[in-house]
């Protein structure tokens, strides 16, 4: 390969940058978050520790099965476009291009949330500083992060998931102690899953609220897909992420979310207060300060910081990427597929680093109803996100059957097919369509919020069907799919 054909090349394509441990801990920090250290304590309170427990456990399952199916297709066809792309290929690309925009508008709006948090956390120590200030401190933080490398992504993500998961480890190991009187005086044993009506509380309805909310928890553990894009040898270094998914749902969230049910009745009333703003009351900080470690309260402020910091990192890097994608398949401004010196879009970058920070600065006026629609509206991307890996993961394999070829060809296989994508197909619309049932009271329809929480659904029609009807697409035949592979996604020798 001549130099000057090397040096077109290497400009017109993102540098491989994700070691095997950047890909370890991106999925294994994937969904650690606020969703754990805040509102597993308001799913407690509400279905109980059973519920919760159960709530989490089969949300946790349909995960493992989306992230067998994503792993099967990063690995044969590793690219940072990830569901857009393989949307695209085998359903058809007006399904990819919904698809594509639905991710980005839901990370872009959830980096606006991320800094919304950050500056709620950071008013814990300074709470008369100015919150413009402290958002603008971490975008650029976030942002600076991004624009170095693909690496600086990785090594931020990794130490990020580093003390999440230490501190995890930590409560864990605090909080058995505490059940066996180790620590923190007597035994409590197995008590608190029989006070009340416990270990279920609060009926069906009250569960699959529950449910909704576990999936999004969950929510962010697809950022390997597009990270396999940038990986260094990703037919390796994606497969051993994904089969960390299922320990890392089992320990870290079926775990913690036992340990805190057997420690903390579920009628606790600081559990319903667990929120951003109230750091002080999250299930972690009672857990700690009942086993007589009195910094807690900060030590947990500062670990949710990093959470939230990660989320709004992780989401301007994938969201920059299926963006850039977008654009080099004409699906987006071809301005925005151009990339800089490093192999970073910086166009895309930008670009959502500005709908982010706008996105912010509408949290600031008229009381945050702009923003706060917007993030409702946003709360359904992840699961539409889900149903498209499903979707192009079934019709993945059996497009691979019908054209000839062997199962032994693939790189990763995902175990129990087609079983696994079926069931979170199935999974994913019980819990869409279980948003609405928390909505309908004795007392009425609360279409304020029926509207708010289902408005992304149309939306993403209109998108999806508006692109197929304007280019006249059709589903493409299994055996027209392609199942072409780039040659960087090859195992490396």
């Amino acid at each position: 390969m001549s130099n000057q054909h090397r040096k077109t090349q290497d400009s017109s394509s993102l540098k491989p940058g994700l070691k095997a441990r950047h890909m370890t801990m991106i999925a294994l920090g994937g969904s650690i978050g606020t969703g754990l250290f805040l509102a597993s304590g308001g799913a407690i309170a509400s279905a109980g520790p059973g519920g919760a427990l159960l709530a989490y456990a089969a949300v946790g399952i349909m995960v493992y099965f989306l992230m067998t199916s994503l792993g099967e297709l990063a690995t044969y066809i590793p690219d940072s476009g990830s569901f857009e792309t393989y949307a695209s290929r085998f359903v058809d690309p007006s399904l990819g291009f919904a698809l594509g925009w639905n991710f980005w508008y839901n990370w872009a709006i959830t980096i606006a949330a991320e800094l919304s948090a950050a500056t709620l956390i950071m008013k814990y120590w300074f709470p008369d500083s100015s919150s413009f200030l402290w958002s603008v401190l971490f975008l650029a933080l976030i942002f600076g992060l991004n624009v170095l490398s693909v690496k600086g992504y990785g090594e931020s993500e990794y130490w990020f998931a580093i003390i999440k998961i230490a501190v995890v480890i930590v409560f864990l190991i605090v909080g058995v102690m505490m059940i066996f009187g180790i620590l923190g005086g007597e035994a409590v044993g197995f008590k608190n899953f029989t006070v009340g009506d416990a270990p279920f509380h609060g009926g069906f309805f009250t569960f699959l609220g529950v449910f909704m909310a576990a999936g999004f928890s969950f929510q962010g553990t697809e950022m390997v897909g597009v990270a396999a894009g940038e990986s260094h040898n990703p037919r390796e270094h994606v497969p051993r992420a994904i089969r960390q998914v299922f320990w890392r749902i089992l320990i870290f969230y079926v775990l913690a979310i036992l340990v805190i049910g057997l420690l903390i009745p579920y009628t606790n009333p600081s559990l319903l207060k667990s929120g951003i703003d109230n750091i002080g009351v999250s299930p972690f900080t009672l857990v700690f300060e009942r086993a007589g470690l009195a910094f807690a309260a900060s030590v947990m402020n500062a670990v949710i910081l990093t959470s939230v910091l990660s989320a709004g990192n992780s989401g301007m890097y994938a969201s920059s990427r299926v963006l850039y994608s977008l654009a080099k398949r004409g699906k987006a401004p071809l301005f925005l597929a151009r990339l800089n010196r490093h192999g970073i879009p910086m166009n895309a970058l930008l670009l959502t680093t500005a709908v982010g920070m706008i996105a912010f600065l509408a949290s600031l006026f008229g009381d945050g109803v702009v923003y706060t629609w917007l993030l409702n509206a946003s709360g359904m991307c992840g699961f539409i996100t889900w149903l498209g890996i499903a979707i192009s993961h079934y019709r993945f394999r059996r497009a691979f059957i019908a054209q000839g070829h062997d199962l032994n060809e693939l790189p990763y296989r995902a175990r129990w097919f087609p079983f696994g994508p079926i069931f979170a197909l199935i999974l994913c619309i019980i819990v869409i369509l279980g948003q609405s049932m928390s909505l309908v009271s004795d007392s009425g329809v609360d279409w304020h919020g029926m509207i708010a929480a289902y408005f992304t659904i149309p939306l993403f029609l209109v998108v999806w069907l508006g692109y197929k009807w304007t280019h006249h697409i059709k589903v493409i035949p299994l055996k027209e799919c392609d199942l072409s592979s780039p040659t960087h996604g090859k195992k490396q020798k």
